[in-house]
Parts: structure tokens; C-alpha cells; sequence
């Protein structure tokens, strides 16, 4: 996806729409999965949409970005396809990752997604790897990492901006800080007012900004890009949004009150962000219903295309594993059981 100028009322419109499906996209994957459709586990992004469309808009198509387990939202902001998308969710063999990655992993390296991650902080140490990789090659593109809240506690992150504050590499973190760590309320992780304060220590630019706010995401990472393709390294950006749901689907939520939700709802970034259309003139309510309407359209379009893809065999369980196949691999793979392992004696 190129970049999005939201001094267009064209671009203004893409925004929404890539907002609204990812709230789309997310609302039926948690349908999907309570009706015991999806496998695994699904941590969805709802609340948050204006974090990954604002910093993704800001992107050019050949910049990289890295994910986190809650990774549908960048995914699509990026501009993945929904249909791959959910096929991949449900364990099909036309999923982005052929049904082997699932919810936490999918993964499009040819559209600069390098990947969603289950592991708390994995994003930033791989997005400061790409980012050497641009600056070795002397490539105008930068690297752009998501992390929650408690992933700034991880040695690893510290390690990653470390590395790509001393070298000046061209790379953006970007903390989506969501108000809690799994359950831990974020007042009680850090001994920091502003996570972006995380900065100083490495002598680069530090910002908090309004994560339900689009414009302002958007903004905020397009400077942080100049800025690290002048060659002046990379920039924190602490962008402040709530999660509406549970750390992860079936998550019962004895951390927080349903009132603090009801306060967040209240900045929701694609309400007020229609709202702020509504009143320049460049949208009208039935206009905003038929675009919902399409987005609606687009994720059943999705849903029936992950449903009619294949399942994977068997044999496919030890594909996409090494660039080399190992011998004990191959092994495996001509004699499997039913449940993944190879049949008594063909090991030996």
C-alpha cells in the first residue's frame, strides 16, 4: 500500500473504509471463533484501528512493518487481502501462511509485512534488522515496529533501539499502548508517566499522541519517516488507544470496569473521524452506511472463500519448514500419522 495523503478527500475516505474493515474483519473473527470455527487463539484489534491505518497511510508500499500477536489491524492496513487473511484463520491451505500460522503468525513478506508475532516484543528487534538491511543497501525505505505496552518491559526492545539509535538506522517503534498488559493495568508496568519518555535514554525523539486520533498517527510516524531517511535514525512514538475487547476471545475481564470503556467509546476513532467528514461535507450518513455496507459485503465475501478452500493434507505439515529439507525431516514427511509424527521404525 502507497502512501495515503489525508489532505485528500479521497485519501481521507480510503482511511475510513480501511478502519471500518478492520473493525469488520475483527468482529466476525470473534464470531467465528466463539462458534468454534477458528483454531487457536484470537486476540482482536477493535478500538484501536486508527494506530495501524494512521501509521500505515504514512508508509510507502516498499517500507517494512512488524506485528504483534493482536496483528490483524496492521495486516490490513498494510493492505493485505481479507480473503488470505481469513483463510489463513481458519487453517486453509490459501491463507497467507497456507493455514500454518493462524491468527498470531500470518505473515506477507512481498507487501513489507514481516510478520505478526505471538512472542511479547519480538516485532522491534526484527524491524531493526530490516532496517539495517535498507541501510546497508542504501534503500529509501524504513522499518516500522509495533508493540504494546508491556512490551517495553522486554530486554529485547531495549536491545533493538539500542542498536538502531547508535547506527542511526532508518526505523520507527511505535508503541500501541492499549491501556494494559494482558491484565496488567499499564500504571502499574512502568515508573514512567509517558512510555515515550523510554526515548531519552537513547538520545532519539520521544512522542505521545492521541491513538484515536487518526490525523494525528498519521502526522506523527510521516515525520518520523523523513526523519529516518535523512539519515537521522529512528524516532519513538507512544500512541495512546484502548482495546474494547479482552486480551484474547473468552478473556473474562475482571481487570477493568465496563464504565472505562463506555469513556473510550466515546473518542471511538472511526466515529468521530466519520463525524469530522460529516462536517467537512465530504460524507453523509447514507453514504456512510453504503460503505459499511460494502465493508460488510467484503468480510462475508472473505468468510465464504476461507470456508471453500481446502484443508491442508497431512503431507504438507513438514513443508515450509527449512530452505533445505533435512533427511529426518524427509523421513517424517513420507511416513505420517495422523497426529503429525512418523509411523513406529521409519525415525530409525
Amino acid at each position: 500500500m502507497a502512501t495515503i495523503n489525508l489532505e485528500s478527500e479521497e485519501g481521507r475516505l480510503e482511511v475510513l473504509e480501511r478502519m471500518l474493515t478492520i473493525r469488520e474483519f475483527d468482529g466476525m473473527a470473534g464470531d467465528l471463533f466463539a462458534d468454534g470455527e477458528i483454531p487457536g487463539f484470537v486476540h482482536l484489534y477493535i478500538g484501536e484501528e486508527a494506530v495501524a491505518v494512521g501509521a500505515c497511510a504514512a508508509l510507502d508500499e516498499e517500507d517494512y512493518i512488524t506485528s504483534t500477536h493482536r496483528g490483524h489491524g496492521h495486516c490490513i492496513a498494510k493492505g493485505l487481502d481479507p480473503d488470505y487473511m481469513m483463510a489463513e484463520l481458519l487453517g486453509s491451505t490459501e491463507g497467507y501462511c497456507n493455514g500454518k500460522g493462524g491468527s498470531m503468525h500470518i505473515a506477507d513478506v512481498d507487501a513489507g509485512m514481516l510478520g505478526a508475532n505471538g512472542i511479547v516484543g519480538a516485532g522491534p528487534p526484527i524491524a531493526t534488522g530490516a532496517a539495517l538491511t535498507a541501510d546497508q543497501k542504501d534503500e529509501d525505505r524504513v522499518a516500522l515496529a509495533f508493540f504494546g505496552d508491556g512490551a517495553v518491559a522486554q530486554g529485547q526492545v531495549h536491545e533493538a533501539i539500542n542498536l538502531a539509535s547508535t547506527w542511526d538506522l532508518p526505523a520507527i517503534f511505535v508503541n500501541e499502548n492499549n491501556q494494559f498488559g494482558e491484565g496488567t493495568p499499564v500504571q502499574k508496568q512502568h515508573n514512567i508517566e509517558n512510555l515515550s519518555e523510554t526515548a531519552e535514554a537513547y538520545g532519539i525523539p520521544g512522542f505521545t499522541i492521541d491513538g484515536m486520533d487518526i490525523t494525528a498517527v498519521a502526522e506523527a510516524v510521516g515525520e518520523a519517516r523523513e526523519r529516518a531517511l535523512a539519515g537521522d535514525g529512528p524516532t519513538f512514538i507512544e500512541a495512546e488507544t484502548y482495546r474494547y475487547r479482552g486480551h484474547f476471545e473468552g478473556d473474562q475481564q475482571p481487570y477493568r470496569d465496563e464504565t472505562d470503556i463506555d469513556v473510550w467509546r466515546e473518542r471511538d476513532p472511526i466515529e468521530t473521524f466519520k463525524n469530522r467528514l460529516i462536517e467537512r461535507g465530504e460524507l453523509s450518513d447514507e453514504e456512510f452506511d453504503a460503505l459499511h455496507d460494502e465493508v460488510e459485503e467484503m468480510v462475508a465475501d472473505a468468510v465464504e472463500f476461507a470456508r471453500d478452500a481446502p484443508d491442508p493434507t497431512p503431507e504438507e505439515a513438514y513443508e515450509d519448514m527449512f530452505a533445505v529439507t533435512p533427511p529426518e525431516i524427509e523421513r517424517y514427511a513420507n511416513s505420517p500419522r495422523a497426529d503429525g509424527g512418523a509411523k513406529r521404525g521409519d525415525h530409525q
